[in-house]
């Protein structure tokens, strides 16, 4: 009736990956208030990072994630790349300086 110590952590690897993925949906949300918006980006960083973590012990322990043995490594690298990416706060700055398909037809009325 036990789940043996690899399932348990395929389990909280899912999970951790459900929950890092919702947080980062609704960052959006959460950008209205500048307070809200550095908790939500606290805590997706840290979450990602524990993610990253439980995916690395859940290959060094032969476990599986959604069937394949491969996937745990590249996705823990993946993770810790998003959590970076995740404390990056951009603040609206345009930082592509490709054209921005909102002030085109302004120019062009103009």
């Amino acid at each position: 009736m036990g789940m043996s110590e690899t399932e348990l952590v395929e389990v909280l690897a899912q999970s951790m990956c459900y929950i890092s993925l919702t947080a980062f949906v609704f960052i959006a949300t959460f950008s209205r208030n500048e307070k809200m918006e550095l908790i939500a980006q606290n805590f997706i960083m840290f979450s990602l990072l524990l993610t990253a973590v439980v995916l690395w012990v859940l290959s060094s322990i032969g476990g599986e994630l959604w069937g394949s043995n491969y996937l745990p490594k590249p996705l823990s690298v993946l993770c810790v790349v998003v959590a970076i990416a995740a404390k990056m706060n951009i603040k609206g700055q345009n930082v592509s300086f490709g054209a921005n398909p909102h002030s085109i037809g302004k120019k062009e009325e103009e």
